[in-house]
């Protein structure tokens, strides 16, 4: 019982504590980067374009991983089917591409909040050992954030 009090009382210290030990403390804000991204061929499997922007992006600690979550602003109001697309792993840093598919007919621009887009996927701890940042790229930016 003494054993099972410790465990508890140490478990519960660190879930309150901003640790690098607490997982749920793991990546702490976005930063941005400014850089124009030119897709030169389209991907005939996924021929939806980059996002123009990726305006805020967050992790968010869960008990089997973490979610990340992306928002983006596209030229004009209508994009759908936004996905975070899997774009490879570079020295800890996990790469995703934020991509999503434009209107099918002609759409009014609108103000940039009629604009954003969100999307978010679940990384399992697997996904996340030996990550020690996540990177989103969009058109004319690239946001990461980083483990604390």
């Amino acid at each position: 019982m003494p054993r099972a009090l410790v465990a508890l009382s140490l478990i519960l210290t660190l879930a309150a504590c901003d640790s690098r030990l607490n997982p749920m403390t793991w990546f702490g804000g976005d930063r941005e980067e400014r850089v124009r991204v030119v897709e030169t061929e389209v991907d005939p499997a996924d021929p939806r374009p980059l996002v123009a922007e990726v305006a805020a992006l967050s992790v968010e600690g869960t008990s089997s991983g973490a979610i990340l979550r992306a928002t983006g602003i596209v030229p004009t109001q209508g994009y759908w089917q936004a996905d975070l697309v899997p774009a490879g792993r570079e020295d800890g840093t996990l790469i995703f591409e934020f991509r999503a598919a434009p209107p099918l007919t002609q759409q009014p621009q609108g103000a940039p909040a009629t604009r954003e887009i969100v999307a978010a996927t679940a990384l399992g701890r697997g996904d996340l050992e030996g990550v020690r940042t996540i990177l989103v790229i969009g058109q004319a930016n690239r946001r990461s954030v980083s483990r604390r």
